[in-house]
């Protein structure tokens, strides 16, 4: 629409006209019928006919044969390029090679200066140097010629005077104890002084010692021993009813006539009557066999001890 100043929008823009509008009047195709490469699906299509590997075989390579880097180039001689550089470096020589004189010299051992450039040093020469004449020095003084003897055994070869021999008795040391003893004993009066109050350890140091003299030992009698085992005369007898197992014989009867009991001899009504103590009671009891049943079978192994024993 035109604006002040006689200027439309697109003219204000700076487009020469208002852009088209491609999909104008296309169907609607919704993106998920929309395919990815919509020209991929039309015409022809390149095939590439699979892939190959590299081989020594021409068809590894994507050229129909092979192809030379330099083609059409002429055949180099390596041993000729390399005499042309030598006569090339030996123009630039002014003049004739070095020769020595002679040839090298080569030594012809150890410390021999043959074929060195500055010959022999004097310095090092093996050559003695002259000396003066020697001459012996005096000889040492002598006082008195030296005393032979390695000093064991050997009597008037030390510096001092030689001792004098004395006489020492062999039981010297024993004597003289047994006389000092002796003295010693001579002069104690009376036996050692000794006093109950001297303080102790709690423990005495041998719980077994005593000053008592120790009774006479006791002599062991020896049981004599039977070489032959007891054997009773006869075997046991067997209790029967005639009481012919037991140690005595059968008592003999005794008459016991007949008393009339007298009237205070027998109870009153109101005298009490003794009931002897009701003994213990006999209990159920479980045998051994359901004992030994509960404990091989029990609450933790119910379930496997019947396959078990199977």
């Amino acid at each position: 629409m035109p604006v002040e100043g006689g200027k439309t929008d697109m003219e204000r823009i700076g487009l020469f006209s208002e852009m088209e509008y491609v999909t104008v009047g296309d169907k609607y195709v919704s993106a998920f019928n929309r395919p990815f490469n919509e020209a991929a699906s039309k015409n022809k299509q390149m095939l590439p006919g699979g892939s190959k590997e590299m081989s020594n075989l021409q068809a590894g390579y994507f050229d129909p044969h092979f192809v030379r880097i330099f083609e059409g180039e002429g055949y180099v001689s390596l041993n000729q390029v390399r005499r042309r550089h030598m006569m090339e470096e030996a123009k630039k020589n002014l003049g004739k090679a070095f020769l020595p004189s002679s040839g090298d010299k080569k030594p012809c051992g150890l410390g021999s200066y043959y074929g060195t450039l500055g010959g022999p040093v004097p310095f090092f020469s093996a050559q003695s140097k002259p000396r003066e004449k020697y001459e012996a020095p005096g000889k040492n003084l002598y006082t008195n010629p030296g005393k032979k003897g390695t000093g064991y055994g050997y009597a008037n070869i030390t510096i001092g005077k030689q001792l004098t021999h004395s006489a020492d008795f062999y039981d010297a040391p024993k004597l003289n104890y047994k006389k000092e003893n002796e003295e010693h004993h001579r002069l104690i009066k009376g036996a050692p002084f000794k006093l109950n109050l001297y303080p102790r350890e709690y423990f005495d140091t041998n719980p077994y010692s005593s000053e008592k003299p120790l009774p006479p030992i006791k002599k062991t009698e020896k049981k004599e021993l039977l070489s032959h085992p007891f054997k009773p005369s006869s075997p046991g007898k067997k209790a029967g009813g005639m009481k012919a197992g037991t140690f005595d014989p059968y008592p003999s009867h005794s008459a016991d006539p007949y008393v009339v009991k007298l009237a205070n001899q027998i109870s009153s009504k109101g005298a009490k009557i003794f009931h002897p103590p009701g003994g213990p009671k006999s209990r159920p009891i479980e045998s051994i066999m359901t004992m030994n049943v509960k404990r091989a079978l029990n609450m933790k192994n119910y379930k496997t001890a019947s396959v078990q024993s199977c």
